[in-house]
């Protein structure tokens, strides 16, 4: 199942582009805050030499530190969503424990089955671990999380389906969501379609400031009007 407001053919175009061109097109719209939309640098793309990551939020908390076992785990609730939902998927997990330094979320056996049901990133600031399995099991998976974490408590899903917050991007479920090595932006529904348009002017803006640096025609009075106002 695909979203029906987004085209397979847009998602597929917004995959050929990089997050960076991506948010500067969305603030030619200018319909949020410029400083809102995208995940701070404590988020880290762990997979940078994949493509971007396209994908519809699916949303939960979790908390894997605190002591006890006997609450609900809730996998299966988080798996059925990740299955019913409109592909692709990107799970987008806040954690809500007291030791989120000592968290961990993700690994191999995870991500491949998420990368089976249409998942192609995971979002979290929990830790992950098995980098490499990762990379091995579930090829072009991608996973943004703040670092590596070799173990963890139980785990339990203490929530799913919710807006959620990480590091300073709100995800409500079905956002959807654009990551590569530059970081994760949402990009508004709305203007999906309009996004990939003016990322290519974007793209010629900075082709024709490139060329410009290694043309005869360069010079600093150039230089300063290409750079922007001066006020």
């Amino acid at each position: 199942m695909t979203n029906p407001q987004i085209s397979a053919e847009t998602i597929e175009a917004l995959r050929r582009i990089d997050s960076a061109t991506i948010a500067n097109a969305i603030e030619h719209f200018e319909v949020r805050d410029p400083v809102t939309g995208y995940a701070s640098l404590e988020l880290r793309c762990q997979f940078p030499e994949n493509e971007p990551m396209v994908g519809f939020a699916v949303t939960a908390t979790q908390d894997t530190t605190s002591a006890g076992d006997d609450r609900p785990n809730r996998l299966h609730d988080v798996l059925d969503m990740v299955a019913a939902a409109p592909k692709p998927v990107v799970l987008a997990v806040q954690y809500t424990g007291g030791d989120r330094m000592r968290s961990c979320l993700a690994g191999d056996m995870f991500c491949s089955a998420l990368q089976k049901l249409g998942g192609v990133g995971i979002v979290t600031d929990l830790g992950s671990r098995d980098f490499q399995g990762i990379a091995q099991r579930a090829p072009g998976f991608q996973l943004f999380c703040p670092g590596a974490v070799v173990s963890h408590g139980y785990g339990a899903y203490t929530n799913t389906g919710t807006t959620i917050s990480i590091y300073g991007l709100t995800i409500q479920p079905g956002d959807l969501l654009h990551g590569d090595a530059n970081g994760v932006v949402s990009i508004p529904l709305s203007i999906a379609e309009e996004v990939v348009e003016q990322a290519q002017r974007v793209l010629e803006v900075e082709r024709s400031y490139f060329d410009f640096l290694a043309s005869d025609e360069y010079s600093y009075a150039g230089l300063k009007k290409r750079m922007g106002r001066d006020e």
